[in-house]
C-alpha cells in the first residue's frame, strides 16, 4: 500500500490583503519570517532524508497566507524550488492554500505548469454577514466561482471552514457544510475558532463582545459536520488546529491561545463522541436491558471507541449502567463495528 506523505511549508500571511478578526498566521504556524526558495529546498531535502518507504507518494504543501496573492515572481520562485524535486522524481505533487477571491484562469494555468495538484480554499462560512463580521474581505459567491473554476481545471478541490465565528450559530455552520457539499470538494478541514493573541478577536473577547465555544459545544457541532461530509464521501483531513508550542492550552505560559475550545486531541474527542452515539443507538435498538456489551472494531478505531481517557467507557457506565468491552477485529472495516450483548439484566439477576 502506498504511503502518503506531506512536506509542510508555511508562508504566514504572505498574500493576505487584510487581517481576519481571528487570524495571526505567525502565531498559528509558528513561522516568524518569510520563506525563500532556499528555505523550500532545505525543508524538502530534510524530509526526504527521513522518508524511507520505497512505495510512497509525497506532496509539498504550502500552508498559511494566501499563496496566489503573493507577488508572482515570489510564487514562481517558491513553486520552482518545489517543482525541481518533481522533475527529479523525488516528489509527486504540490498543494497550496489560498483565498477564493485570488483565483482566476490565468492563475490556474500558471499553477498547472508547476504540477500543483490540490488547491484548498479558505471558505470559513457560507453566510456573507458572518464573513463580513470576520473581516474576510470576500463573499460566498467568490467561493462558488473559485470552486467551480478549480474543478473545471481539474485540480483537487479542498475547503476549510470554521465553527464559532462571531455571530455564527450551529445552524449557520450546518448550512455552510451543506453549501460546501454542493460544490463537491474532495477534502475538507474544520477549525473551531480559538482566540489568539494579537488578533481583533482577542480585543473583542476581553471587552465581552465575543464569547468562544466551549470544548463540549465545539465537539457537538463538529461531529454533526463530520457526519455530513462522511455521508457524501468527502474526506475530512483535519478537525481542530494542530497542537504546537504556540497553539496550546491557555493554561501554559508559552501558549498564544487566550481562550476557546482548544484540546490537544480534539479530533479524537469528536470521533469518540460519534462512536458513543452509534453504540448507544445500537443498544437502544436491541430492546433489552443491557448490562454488558462487546463491541468489535478495526484496530484503527479502537482508541476512539474507548474514548479519550476512557471517556466512553465511563460515560456508558454512569449514564446507562452498561459495561463496555472493546475488542480488536481487523476483519471488520475501519468505521464499522460488530456489537454483541454479553449480559442482560435478566442474566445478572439469575447470577
Amino acid at each position: 500500500m502506498t504511503k502518503q506523505y506531506v512536506i509542510p511549508i508555511f508562508v504566514p500571511h504572505l498574500g493576505c490583503p487584510n487581517d481576519c478578526v481571528f487570524c495571526n498566521q505567525t502565531k498559528i504556524s509558528g513561522q516568524k519570517t518569510n520563506v525563500t526558495k532556499e528555505d523550500v529546498e532545505k525543508t524538502i531535502k530534510y524530509y526526504l532524508e527521513h522518508i524511507k518507504e520505497p512505495d510512497r507518494n509525497i506532496e509539498v504543501a504550502f500552508f498559511g497566507g494566501s499563496f496566489t496573492g503573493i507577488e508572482e515572481d515570489v510564487q514562481n520562485e517558491l513553486l520552482g524550488a518545489a517543482y525541481k524535486f518533481i522533475e527529479e522524481g523525488k516528489v509527486d505533487s504540490i498543494r497550496i492554500s489560498t483565498r477564493p477571491d485570488y483565483i482566476n484562469k490565468e492563475i490556474l494555468k500558471r499553477l498547472k505548469k508547476y504540477k500543483v495538484k490540490t488547491i484548498e480554499l479558505g471558505v470559513q462560512s457560507a453566510n456573507d454577514y458572518i464573513l463580513q463580521k470576520s473581516a474576510r474581505g470576500h463573499t460566498f459567491e467568490d467561493v462558488k466561482k473559485a470552486s467551480k473554476l478549480i474543478r473545471r481545471y481539474r485540480f483537487r478541490l479542498g475547503h476549510q471552514m470554521m465553527v464559532g465565528l462571531p455571530d455564527s450559530t450551529k445552524i449557520d455552520e450546518i448550512n455552510t457544510a451543506k453549501a460546501l457539499i454542493k460544490l463537491k470538494p474532495k477534502m475538507v478541514r474544520i477549525y473551531p475558532v480559538l482566540v489568539v493573541k494579537g488578533t481583533k478577536l482577542e480585543k473583542d473577547y476581553e471587552e465581552g463582545k465575543y464569547k468562544p465555544l466551549t470544548v463540549v459545544q465545539a465537539v457537538e457541532v463538529c461531529k454533526e459536520l463530520v457526519r455530513m461530509f462522511d455521508n457524501r464521501k468527502i474526506d475530512v483531513i483535519r478537525v481542530g488546529l494542530q497542537n504546537t508550542d504556540e497553539i496550546n492550552s491557555p493554561e501554559f505560559d508559552n501558549s498564544e491561545v487566550v481562550a476557546g475550545p482548544f484540546h490537544p486531541a480534539f479530533r479524537q474527542l469528536v470521533e469518540s463522541s460519534m462512536w458513543y452515539d452509534a453504540i448507544v443507538e445500537k443498544i437502544k435498538r436491541l430492546n433489552v436491558k443491557v448490562r454488558e456489551v462487546l463491541v468489535e472494531v478495526n484496530a484503527q478505531d479502537l482508541n476512539n471507541v474507548i474514548g479519550h481517557k476512557k471517556e466512553n467507557v465511563i460515560k456508558l457506565k454512569e449514564t446507562y449502567d452498561v459495561d463496555l468491552i472493546v475488542k480488536q477485529n481487523n476483519d471488520i472495516k475501519q468505521g464499522k463495528s460488530k456489537i454483541e450483548v454479553v449480559k442482560t439484566y435478566s442474566d445478572f439477576k439469575e447470577e
